[in-house]
C-alpha cells in the first residue's frame, strides 16, 4: 500500500502528540508528500495567516515510495505557508530522515501552535514526545544533531533541525537533516523557529510493509534502476561531477546569471566548476572533492563530500571546518560565486559550510549578496553601513557577510530578510531578482526562455525544480527544444510542472526525471499502492496538485501581476553568448500558458477546470 496510513499531530501550544488515521480518500487524490501535505495544510489554515504566527502550521511529509526500494526513495517535504513569499511553501530534502519517518510508522507529522519554550520532538516508532530543548537553543544544526545522538546514546537517530538562522527567523532559513541535506527554500526553517521547535529526532525499526504486489514492485524497481544506470546523465555525469556538471555548460550557452543578472556569462566559471573541484590544489596537492555520496536508496549518488583548503584565509584559524563535509552543488556554487562575481572556489565552500551549519538557503542568501554588492557599487550602500567593502568579486566580503547573516550580527540581519525587502528599503526594488519574493536560481531567463516562464508561474516563488525545462532546452531530455524561442514553451512548462508534482508526491527525487518519464514511475506506484494508478490518473493528480496550490495563493492575495519577472530581464538584453540581444519573452508566454492551463486571462482556474480536477 506504500502508505503507513498514520499521521502524527503535534500541538506545540498544548504539548501533546496524537496519532490519527491518514485520510485515504485524499491519498488517492493527492498521492503523498507534496500533494497530500499541501491538501492537509490548505484544509486547515487561513490562506491569509501570518506565516510566522502560531496559527500557521508546518507539515513534514513522506510519499508512498519513501523508504521503499524504489531508487531515490528517501525524500520528504516540509510544507507550510512561506514567510519569504507569503505563498505556499513546499521544500524537499533527501538524506535519510524521510525514510526513517516511514520506518517509524508515520506518513506525516503536522505541527500546530507555538511552544512556550524551546522543544524538540522525539519519535521512536509509535512513541512520540516533546522534550526540552533549552540546551540546544543557540546551537548550530551540526551541534544539535550531535548532541541529540549523544543524549539518546543512539548514533542511528535521524535528526532534522534549525540553526541560528531559523531561531533568528532569517526569511530564507532552512531545515537541515543529516548534516548537509536540507529542505532549503522559502523560509521553512523560520516557521520552525517561530514555533520554538528546534529539532525533530526519529528512530524507526518497523520498516515499510504492505506493498500491494511485492514481486511486481521488485520487477518495476529493478527495471527502473537499469534505466538510471544506462542514462548518460544519471549513470555517469551526476555520479562523477554532481549537479556542478552544469557550471561550464550553462556558462557556454550564455545563461549563467552573473553579478546580479547584469551579465549572462562569468569569466571565472571554470574556476568554480565541477572540473575545478576535481583538480589538485597547488597549496596542498589535494582536490577539494573527496568523494560522491548518495541519499537513502539512491543509485545516482550526485552528492558531494568536500574538504576545504586548510590554509585558505577563511579557515586558517578555524580547524572545525577542516574535515570532510557537504560540498558545493551547482545552485550553491552559482549563488555564492557567479551571482556575486566571486571566482574563489575555497571561499565558496566556506560560505557553503556556514549555510549548512546554521541552516540557510544558499540560493536566496547568495542572490541577496549579489543585490547588496550592486547597491554598494552604485554608492547606495556604504562600507560604514555594511561593515565591509563589498564590491562584486570580493571573496572577503562574501565570507564576512555569510558569518554575519548566519550569526544574526550587524548588516547580516538585513540580508536575512532577503533581497526583495532589502532592495525596497534602499529605494531600488528593481534590483531584487525575485518572483513572489523568492530569489532566482542559476539559469538566466533571457538565454533559456522556458525557465523565465517557470520562474514567473512557480507556486512557491522563483524555482527551477517546479519545472526543469533546462532538461529539454539544454540537454535534450526527453526532446530537444530551442532555448532562445518562446514557441511551445507554455505547453512544455505545464507538462513539466504537472509531472514534477507527481515525482515530488511519490517521495522520489526529481533528478530521476533526467532518465525517467512518468511511464517509469507508474509501474512502481501501481505495484506499491492500492487502487488504480494509470498514466491518465497520474497526469490528472499532477495537474490537480498544481491547481490546488494556485488556488491557495490566489486566496492568499496573489494575482496575475505576481506572475512576472523583474524589469532587468525584460528590458536589458543579454550582452554576450548565444542569447546576445535577447530579453525574456515572458509577456508573450503568460497568456498562452494561462490558456493551456484552462485558466481565465487573469490566471484564475475556470469553473470547468476546477470541476474536471475535482477541486
Amino acid at each position: 500500500m506504500g502508505w503507513a496510513r498514520k499521521i502524527l499531530r503535534v500541538n506545540l501550544t498544548e504539548g501533546t502528540c496524537t496519532s490519527e488515521p491518514l485520510n485515504m480518500q485524499w491519498a488517492d487524490e493527492y498521492l503523498g508528500s507534496r500533494g497530500l501535505a499541501s491538501k492537509y495544510l490548505i484544509s486547515e489554515i487561513d490562506p491569509k495567516v501570518d506565516p510566522l504566527s502560531p496559527e500557521n502550521k508546518m507539515i513534514m511529509s513522506t510519499g508512498p515510495l519513501t523508504g521503499t526500494m524504489a531508487s531515490t526513495g528517501g525524500r520528504y517535504t516540509v510544507v507550510t505557508k512561506g514567510p519569504l513569499t507569503g505563498a505556499i511553501a513546499c521544500s524537499n530534502s533527501g538524506g535519510f530522515f524521510g525514510a526513517e519517518m516511514k520506518f517509524a510508522g508515520w506518513d506525516m507529522i503536522i505541527f500546530e501552535g507555538k511552544s512556550p519554550k524551546p522543544v524538540y520532538l522525539f519519535v521512536e516508532n509509535d512513541r512520540a514526545e516533546l522534550r526540552d530543548a533549552a540546551h540546544l537553543w543557540g546551537k548550530t544544526c551540526w551541534e544539535t544533531e550531535e548532541t541529540i545522538k549523544q543524549q539518546h546514546q543512539d548514533p542511528q537517530i535521524r535528526v532534522s533541525s534549525i540553526g541560528r538562522a531559523g531561531e533568528n527567523q532569517v526569511l530564507f532559513a532552512c531545515v537541515v537533516n543529516d548534516l548537509h541535506r536540507a529542505a532549503g527554500r522559502s523560509g521553512v526553517g523560520a516557521v520552525m523557529g517561530s514555533k520554538n521547535l528546534k529539532a525533530v529526532a526519529l528512530r524507526g525499526t518497523k520498516g515499510v510493509g504492505g506493498i500491494k504486489d511485492f514481486k511486481g514492485f521488485m520487477a518495476a524497481t529493478i527495471a527502473a534502476k537499469k534505466v538510471l544506470a544506462d542514462n548518460a546523465v544519471t549513470g555517469q555525469g551526476l555520479p562523477k561531477y554532481g549537479t556542478q556538471v552544469l557550471m561550464n555548460v550553462i556558462n557556454e550557452i550564455g545563461s549563467l546569471p552573473t553579478r546580479n543578472h547584469k551579465d549572462v556569462q562569468f569569466e571565472d566559471a571554470a574556476k568554480i566548476s565541477a572540473e575545478a573541484m576535481h583538480e589538485k590544489r597547488e597549496s596542498d596537492g589535494k582536490s577539494q572533492l573527496v568523494t560522491n555520496a548518495a541519499c537513502f536508496g539512491c543509485t545516482i549518488a550526485c552528492g558531494r563530500i568536500a574538504e576545504i583548503d586548510k590554509g585558505h584565509f577563511t579557515v586558517v584559524n578555524k580547524p572545525e571546518y577542516w574535515g570532510a563535509s557537504g560540498g558545493l552543488e551547482y545552485e550553491a556554487a552559482w549563488a555564492l560565486g557567479a551571482a556575486n562575481g566571486v571566482g574563489d572556489l575555497e571561499a565558496l565552500q566556506y560560505a557553503n559550510l556556514l549555510c549548512n551549519e546554521d541552516g540557510m538557503d544558499p540560493i536566496s542568501f547568495g542572490a541577496t549578496i549579489g543585490a547588496v554588492m550592486e547597491l554598494y557599487e552604485m554608492g547606495v550602500l556604504t562600507k560604514e553601513q555594511i561593515g565591509v567593502d563589498a564590491p562584486f568579486g570580493s571573496a572577503e566580503a562574501l565570507a564576512r557577510l555569510t558569518e554575519m547573516t548566519a550569526h544574526g550580527e550587524g548588516f547580516g540581519v538585513e540580508i536575512g530578510q532577503g533581497s526583495k525587502r532589502l532592495c525596497e528599503k534602499y529605494g531600488h526594488p528593481e534590483l531584487s531578482m525575485t518572483v513572489k519574493g523568492q530569489e532566482f536560481p542559476a539559469y538566466d531567463a533571457r538565454g533559456i526562455q522556458g525557465m523565465g516562464l517557470t520562474y514567473a508561474t512557480s507556486n512557491r516563488g522563483a524555482c527551477h525544480l517546479r519545472s526543469y525545462t533546462v532538461a529539454s532546452e539544454v540537454l535534450g531530455i526527453p526532446v530537444k527544444t530551442d532555448p532562445l524561442v518562446t514557441e511551445g514553451k507554455p505547453e512544455l512548462v505545464k507538462a513539466f510542472q504537472d509531472a514534477t508534482a507527481v515525482f515530488d508526491s511519490a517521495g522520489i527525487c526529481v533528478f530521476t526525471s533526467f532518465a525517467w518519464t512518468l511511464a517509469d514511475v507508474q509501474p512502481q506506484l501501481q505495484a506499491a499502492c492500492e487502487g488504480d494508478w494509470s498514466m491518465d490518473k497520474l497526469n490528472l493528480v499532477g495537474e490537480r496538485i498544481w491547481n490546488m496550490e494556485r488556488q491557495f495563493n490566489m486566496a492568499a492575495g496573489f494575482t496575475r501581476k505576481d506572475d512576472d519577472l523583474p524589469p532587468r530581464l525584460k528590458t536589458e538584453p543579454a550582452k554576450t553568448g548565444p542569447a546576445k540581444g535577447l530579453v525574456s519573452g515572458i509577456d508573450k508566454m503568460i497568456p498562452e500558458y494561462y490558456q493551456a492551463r484552462g485558466w481565465t486571462p487573469e490566471g484564475v482556474p475556470t469553473e470547468a477546470t476546477v470541476a474536471r480536477l475535482g477541486l
